[in-house]
């Protein structure tokens, strides 16, 4: 039976604080899916429904142009712009794959096993692009980086089909474990377990939700990646280049696969279709967790009702501000981002040392989210408010570290410059998320203008005696913003006592500092509002 959702999540007290909730709104064009950690949003993602590609996809591409100069090849896989595949993503194993390639397409290699396939020899890391490739030749590439500004996608020819807990690698004999297992014995364990039942030539590597799991979980894992392999065979017979022959899951089913554990306590979606998709897909990873997953009924958005929405609105623009009052000022360059650390109106008592480290503790923590948020990548400068002890700042840069350990993009952190600026360098895959917060100014509606401001009470005036004569037993109010208020009502010949003289009538006037100084309501009895076309 579907489940029906519709309460905000709140944080859960006691226990494990780190609880996950994945919120996914679907809509005809797109989907969104917004990851929280306790209640915080963290991670942002955008999915067009009609895309035609997405990292991890492979493809048979056509070799368009051999640029030496730049030591890299132009490669058409059907997308409006040739994608970029440089030599030092070939990897090593080039010619065993384009060997590969050719005798599957001709029809020379009946098999998708490489169990009497004979590996070629490495190329060398600092070759040549025209000395490995030629011209219009058809090759096997898998989307690196989706486009990005101007550039096309970036290509890698080094295969990888990914699991939850395994990473296949054709035409290799590595088994690799993942750093994040930290326990000796464990790496051990499944080092030897992964090579009793890797398919010869082909690497694999073990990832951090593997640890703990039995062969069989593994095993099961590796035969539905050798089906898919066995798929690209299949299809690489006979195929005319530019082809896409695997398709990456779904953004929602791939975040899933790689980032669901058991910290995860609800993944809500609004689309009936997309539901049954993902408890399919759960089924098949984790069946324990199926219960989790929740359609959302309510009449109210799903951003708005789980508070994504103002979150979004927060968390964008120029500015970040902090709970303390601190705030960040984010701004983009060509070649790097900047952010400034600020300590706002907050007025330091006692201790200023401490209470330079406390703002630039909670910098530090915004900044790592803001990071995972935006999706912002190449090379960050943080300019963080200067510290003169030498303990804080190594306080700071450890806890930089811990704040960026839930990141998944690949990530370096430098120590403070003698400057006490901090470099950061993160992993770019995809287009940086970047959503524009600003609102039409209601006074001017974006010119940057406004109407002589001297003509104001000319149009209240107007509006005033239009509404009087349609509506001449009405009760009548006047909201507008608290300096018009007081031009209104004050003195002895006030423009409110000239109005009752006029119509007989009363008409209140409210000052409110949200109305814009130009902005001006009419309200009846029932505080309904009067609106003049």
């Amino acid at each position: 039976m579907q489940q029906a959702s519709s309460v905000p999540s709140t944080p859960k007290k006691g226990g494990n604080t780190d609880t996950k909730e994945l919120i996914i709104n679907s809509t005809p064009s797109e989907v969104e899916i917004a990851l929280l950690e306790n209640s915080k949003l963290v991670e942002l993602h955008y999915q067009q429904t009609n895309t035609n590609f997405t990292v991890g996809d492979i493809f048979v591409g056509k070799i368009r142009k051999l640029m030496p100069g730049l030591n890299a090849a132009f490669v058409d896989i059907g997308h409006k712009k040739d994608a970029f595949l440089h030599y030092t993503d070939l990897g090593p194993k080039l010619r065993s794959l384009l060997k590969y390639t050719e005798g599957a397409m001709s029809g020379k290699i009946n098999t998708h096993n490489l169990d009497n396939f004979e590996l070629e020899p490495e190329i060398i890391k600092t070759g040549k692009i025209d000395q490995v490739l030629n011209k219009k030749a058809p090759i096997l590439v898998q989307v690196l980086k989706e486009p990005i500004s101007t550039k096309g996608p970036r290509l890698s020819c080094e295969m990888t089909i990914p699991g939850r807990y395994l990473v296949l690698t054709p035409f290799s004999n590595v088994v690799a474990v993942s750093k994040k297992i930290a326990n000796a014995e464990e790496r051990q364990r499944l080092k030897v377990l992964v090579e009793s039942i890797r398919p010869k030539n082909f690497g694999l590597i073990v990832r951090t939700a593997a640890e703990g799991k039995k062969v069989a979980d593994l095993h099961e894992e590796l035969i539905i990646m050798m089906e898919k392999w066995e798929s690209i065979f299949k299809q690489l017979h006979k195929a005319n280049a530019p082809i896409k022959l695997l398709s990456e899951l779904d953004k929602a089913s791939s975040i899933l696969r790689d980032i669901l554990n058991d910290s995860f306590n609800r993944i809500v979606v609004n689309d009936k279709e997309l539901f049954l998709n993902i408890k399919t897909f759960m089924a098949g990873i984790s069946p324990e967790q199926v219960k989790i997953v929740k359609l959302h009924r309510s009449s109210k958005s799903i951003f708005e009702n789980y508070g994504i929405s103002r979150q979004i609105k927060s968390s964008f623009g120029k500015t970040a501000t902090m709970p303390s009052g601190a705030y960040l000022v984010i701004e983009h360059t060509e070649a790097m981002h900047v952010v400034d650390v600020n300590s706002g109106h907050k007025v330091v008592k006692g201790d200023q040392a401490k209470a330079v480290l406390d703002v630039n503790m909670e910098s530090a923590a915004e900044i790592a989210r803001q990071l995972r948020l935006r999706d912002i990548g190449g090379i960050i400068i943080v300019d963080f408010i200067d510290m003169r002890v030498a303990d804080h700042r190594r306080l700071l840069v450890k806890s930089m570290k811990d704040f960026m350990k839930k990141d998944r993009a690949q990530h370096t952190i430098l120590p403070l410059s003698k400057f006490g600026l901090m470099q950061i360098t993160r992993q770019r895959v995809r287009p940086e998320v970047n959503i524009n917060t600003a609102e039409v100014c209601p006074s001017c509606n974006g010119t940057g203008k406004i109407n002589a401001s001297i003509l104001l009470t000319d149009d209240i005036e107007r509006d005033l005696e239009f509404i009087v004569q349609s509506r001449p037993h009405a009760k009548l109010s006047l909201l507008v913003h608290p300096y018009i208020e007081a031009y209104l009502t004050k003195g002895w010949k006030s423009k409110q006592k000239q109005w009752y003289l006029k119509y007989w009538k009363w008409i209140k006037v409210m000052g409110d500092a949200n109305v814009a100084l130009t902005e001006y309501r009419f309200y009846d009895d029932k505080q309904d509002e009067i609106r003049l076309n």
